[in-house]
């Protein structure tokens, strides 16, 4: 008798683009397991992604601005969701693999550092060999999550996971196959990140005062839109458009004015908000906040450190697990916690003449 899941599978089959990709031909897990009888292999991911202790950590690490109090600044969870919508918008006109773009999405920067890009360019210092969040993100879903068993998720998710991001300068589309993600799925969510994160960053800056909307660079904005949501929808639409009746075999595509002002908008970013010096201000902190716990660690790895991971990879590597894996008020509490003196208050005393009350 035919399972849930092996019809689910045949609808897929039924429904899905001939170049998306099939949870039945999944290259497969780092170690084998039974199916669920109920949900396809790229489904199962997606769960395992959202229950994970690193993605509900998310939630308190920094996007843009550090530790923001209002209550509507984006979170690196929040901007999570925001992707992954974007996404999955993409994803559905075009007939791919939604559980696959979801799964890849969420799990996107599950291995970011507290403190946002400030804190992953802490990590490249402090760390032999330097850091990459991307890379992180693959350790956390293979080793970290689970009590050091992993996730063992599909090779396709893996895959996007690693393939996802474009640094200060990397473009979102049009990369050679060996730089790019396998699936069209993986190569969805790659661009998907830049178009919420720009759009995004800006709503941020403008809400926090470090960016006027006026300021924005007029080119860009006229071909993109003036507002948020009507930018995102011009380049979700260039991006389904440009795909569609682009030539075979099928790759992702944006049409290159499109891109271009994509491209000049991040640019105008980095400049105006990202490097600017009311936005970053505080950021100047994380060097010392994290370069102290990371020597702290150093020397009492028994106290701080899973004893595992040095035994296996080394003590770096446990360092850089324990300090990448932090929330921002985690590593500023532990920090305040081993190093900033709490004041004496002294005996308490009934004594009317005593000097402590």
């Amino acid at each position: 008798m035919s399972s849930i899941r092996s019809e689910i599978e045949a609808r897929e089959l039924a429904a899905l683009a001939p170049y998306a990709a099939l949870s039945v031909e999944t290259r497969g897990r780092l170690r084998p397991e039974v199916e669920d009888p109920i949900r396809p292999a790229f489904q199962r991911d997606r769960d395992r992604v959202v229950h994970s202790k690193a993605f509900r950590r998310l939630k308190h690490k920094t996007q843009v601005f550090l530790a923001p109090t209002g209550d509507h600044y984006r979170t690196r969870l929040t901007h999570t969701l925001e992707m992954s919508q974007v996404a999955r918008t993409i994803a559905r006109v075009l007939r791919l693999n939604e559980d696959l773009t979801e799964a890849i999405a969420l799990g996107h920067d599950l291995g970011h550092t507290p403190f946002g890009h400030a804190g992953e360019q802490v990590l490249k210092t402090l760390m032999p060999g330097g850091f990459n969040h991307y890379e992180q993100s693959l350790r956390v879903v293979d080793v970290l999550e689970r009590n050091r068993q992993g996730l063992n998720l599909t090779w396709e998710v893996r895959n996007g996971i690693a393939k996802h991001s474009k640094g200060k300068d990397g473009a979102p589309i049009g990369l050679e196959p060996a730089r790019r993600a396998a699936t069209l799925e993986g190569q969805v969510v790659r661009v998907a990140d830049m178009i919420a994160y720009v759009n995004h960053d800006i709503d941020d800056a403008v809400r926090a005062g470090v960016l006027a909307a006026e300021a924005l660079p007029v080119e860009p904005i006229e071909v993109l839109g003036t507002s948020s949501s009507t930018r995102i929808g011009t380049l979700v639409s260039d991006v389904v458009q440009a795909t569609l009746t682009g030539e075979t075999p099928v790759t992702l595509r944006m049409s290159q004015s499109v891109l271009d002002a994509l491209l000049a908008l991040r640019a105008f970013l980095f400049d105006a908000v990202y490097e600017n010096e009311a936005a970053t201000s505080e950021f100047r902190k994380v060097a010392g906040i994290l370069g102290g716990l990371w020597e702290r660690a150093s020397q009492e790895p028994v106290r701080f450190l899973d004893q595992r991971t040095i035994e296996q990879d080394g003590l770096d590597i446990a360092i850089r697990d324990f300090i990448a894996g932090m929330t921002d008020r985690f590593a500023v509490n532990l920090y305040q916690r081993l190093f900033v003196p709490r004041a004496w208050s002294g005996p308490i005393s009934n004594d009317i003449n005593s000097r402590y009350l």
